[in-house]
């Protein structure tokens, strides 16, 4: 990570705007802020470039905004590369900002799940180890957050979610019930597929919790969304509900707080967030295979649709920046806006989003061809990454 100059340029890229492209662009830092953002001519003929502590050529290349990514669980694989495994959470988190970095991710909400799963590799206890990792931030290069998932059919993940409205690191918060029967799941052998997918968990353990949570009531459920929807919203935390299948699940949640719709099951729910004006994530993995892992809603049918929003790594931080150069049928800076200038909006992030003057100088430059690769990374006005190709 190189210090931060007076004045950083980066120039001769195609530069995407909230509004254009701009060919053979440029983008003047100066501090941690965006200072100006000009076509091939600069504003007013002049041409500032000799005053310019340094200077970035990004010529053949794209210019984007850095990367904003509300809900991204890897940083859970970097603390178990192997089943039986185990790695310190501040070695996880820090092998997970660099890669994020790499990806051209540049603010991460890193999705930790607040439960007892032992055929998962999950824990509360280690849930918390990488909330107070992130909370420190000690050799932390992009800005982290903490998105808390919370397995509402488990009572000791909705007490432990529901005491976190007090760490101002948890800005995001979702709620999900995983059960064989339910969203996602409604086909019970998917569960088990699921959980016991050759990542250490056993077939027994995996029919064990299934059983636990089918189990639960469905009122217990939406009693449980109903009051931790509220008493997170009261607390300013953004609350998510996640794999909802059925639009009446999705009113549910939206009457109790919650304005996020995260990875819909169907389209129905997706409609259904989209007319009450709740935002709506879908996967970028999802977009970028051509369909959902699952066999659930596809990310392109969707779009297509007009009710996405945004789109999330999910678990595959790669997946983001290839969302961007997948031809949806619409303009470069609309794709580049769903994991840009929309999650910043979702998350009340009024800083960043946008390559516009004042905005944080949070910015990429990639190389598009063959696979996007970024090359240079920018955050708070430091050049932070570098790739040579």
């Amino acid at each position: 990570m190189s210090e931060r100059t007076e004045r950083l340029v980066v120039e001769g890229g195609t530069v995407v705007t909230p509004e254009a492209v701009l060919d053979d662009g440029r983008v003047v830092v100066e501090g941690d802020r965006i200072a100006a953002v000009e076509g091939s001519e600069p504003a007013g003929g002049s041409d500032d470039r000799t005053t310019a502590e340094r200077c970035l050529d990004a010529t053949g290349r794209v210019v984007l905004p850095g990367l904003i990514d509300l809900h991204g669980d890897e940083v859970e694989r970097y603390r178990f590369p192997r089943s039986g495994e185990r790695v310190d959470a501040a070695t996880a988190l820090a092998t997970a900002d660099r890669l994020a970095l790499a990806a051209g991710v540049t603010t991460k909400f890193d999705a930790i799940a607040f439960e007892d799963a032992p055929e998962k590799n999950r824990s509360i206890e280690g849930a918390t180890e990488l909330l107070e990792a992130v909370d420190t931030g000690v050799d932390l290069v992009a800005d982290h957050r903490v998105h808390a998932r919370c397995e509402v059919t488990d009572p000791a993940s909705v007490a432990v979610v529901g005491d976190l409205v007090e760490r101002p690191v948890v800005d995001i918060a979702s709620l999900m019930a995983h059960a064989p029967g339910r969203g996602q799941f409604e086909d019970e052998a998917a569960f088990a597929s699921r959980y016991a997918d050759g990542r250490g968990a056993a077939a027994d353990e995996a029919a064990r919790a299934g059983a636990e949570r089918r189990a639960i009531p469905e009122t217990t459920v939406r009693d449980r969304v109903a009051d931790l929807a509220e008493e997170l919203s009261a607390a300013d935390v953004l609350v998510a509900s996640h794999d909802d299948a059925d639009p009446a699940a999705v009113e549910h949640a939206l009457a109790h707080g919650v304005d996020l719709c995260e990875y819909p099951v169907s389209l129905a729910a997706a409609r259904r967030a989209s007319e009450r004006g709740a935002a709506t994530a879908m996967g970028a993995p999802n977009l970028v295979r051509g369909g959902s892992l699952w066999g659930n809603l596809d990310a392109r049918e969707a779009i297509d649709a007009g009710v996405v929003d945004l789109l999330c790594s999910d678990y595959r931080p790669q997946a983001l920046l290839a969302s961007v150069f997948v031809d949806t049928g619409e303009p470069l800076a609309r794709r580049a806006a769903r994991v840009t200038s929309e999650p910043a909006r979702v998350a009340d992030l009024d800083d960043r989003g946008e390559l516009a003057p004042g905005a944080r100088a949070d910015l990429v430059v990639v190389d598009p061809d063959p696979v996007p690769t970024v090359t240079r990374a920018v955050v708070a006005g430091r050049e932070v990454y570098r790739c040579g190709r």
